[in-house]
């Protein structure tokens, strides 16, 4: 299991907390927020190695889950190349195929290597960004980072509020400005607020907008240009927040996203809803995109990095 530490590049916990007892009470509540997902895979994956159908009924499971059609053609071909005897064998060989497909390309620690790291979080409306930053703010003062977060979403009347609120529970500096005011100006003064102050990390929040409302992507881009003027190398992160209720659309979204903004990874959120947990294959299969953090809830330790191997056993198991 993936620990905070490790994610954040540590190399141990910090003192008077049990993260590992923490992260096995998220398993199960990860395991159970998928189980729509690994029931409707499990009740379709009767395997009969005889029957010439069960290719099919694999197949048609794997996009049901969402898995997309170019992973699900990759996973069955190489299913098929290792000849499974018995449906036990087929989970486990597809276990293990689901978690090499979401390791593949990366993913790995959070880059807070800079002096101060800055983190860009952008996505569509309604996807959790303002509590994914909450909670990530959270978790890295809990690990002893100082943290600035910027309001970055000028248009909506409450974002300032919601993330300022947030930012006052994580105990990190707000930056903010007025309702209307340029988007990237207000990156550009937490940077120097950071600068100035001494903090470690700058987490950027920005407006929702739809991926296919260009002058809104432009915007977007204008705000990473200006990041990346003020302080060389940044964004050293760029997380994509992605709905896993969305299903295949999240795919669409990661795609245009990462061609405006160069997205280095994903904040996958609501898989307490009804989400078909395969999105995550299908980003990292057909992008080469990293899920970073999984989200399952609205408390502080429903947000918790991304393990490959554990997220596959909690999507494909032969118990259902």
């Amino acid at each position: 299991m993936t620990s905070w530490a490790e994610f954040l590049g540590e190399d141990a916990e910090p003192e008077g907390g049990d993260e590992g007892e923490g992260r096995r009470g998220w398993f199960g509540r990860l395991r159970e927020s998928l189980a729509g997902s690994r029931q409707a895979l499990t009740q379709e994956l009767f395997f009969n190695p005889a029957d010439s159908e069960s290719w099919e009924r694999v197949e048609e499971a794997l996009i049901r889950a969402d898995v997309g059609v170019p992973a699900t053609v990759e996973l069955v071909q190489k299913l098929e190349a290792r000849e499974p005897a018995s449906e036990g064998e087929l989970v486990e060989g597809l276990q293990e195929l689901v978690e090499g497909m979401m390791t593949a390309d990366g993913g790995g620690r959070l880059a807070l290597g800079a002096e101060p790291a800055v983190i860009l979080v952008v996505g569509v409306n309604g996807t959790g960004k303002t509590t994914t930053i909450g909670k990530l703010a959270s978790r890295l003062r809990d690990h002893g980072h100082s943290v600035v977060v910027a309001a970055a979403d000028t248009f909506r009347a409450a974002a300032d509020e919601q993330l300022e609120i947030w930012a006052d529970r994580a105990g990190a500096d707000f930056v903010g400005s007025t309702h209307g005011a340029d988007p990237a100006a207000v990156a550009f003064d937490a940077i120097e607020a950071a600068e100035a102050r001494g903090r470690d990390v700058v987490i950027v929040d920005t407006a929702g907008r739809l991926h296919t409302q260009t002058n809104l992507m432009e915007e977007l881009a204008k705000i990473r240009r200006v990041i990346a003027q003020r302080l060389d190398g940044a964004p050293h992160e760029t997380l994509l927040v992605v709905d896993a209720t969305t299903g295949q659309n999240g795919l669409q979204q990661a795609r245009l996203f990462g061609e405006a903004v160069q997205v280095s990874g994903v904040a996958l959120t609501k898989l307490d809803g009804s989400a078909k947990g395969g999105i995550a294959v299908a980003i990292a299969h057909e992008l080469g995109l990293p899920v970073k953090l999984v989200g399952v809830g609205e408390s502080l330790d429903d947000l918790q990095p991304f393990d490959a191997g554990e997220f596959a056993r909690a999507l494909v198991s032969a118990d259902g």
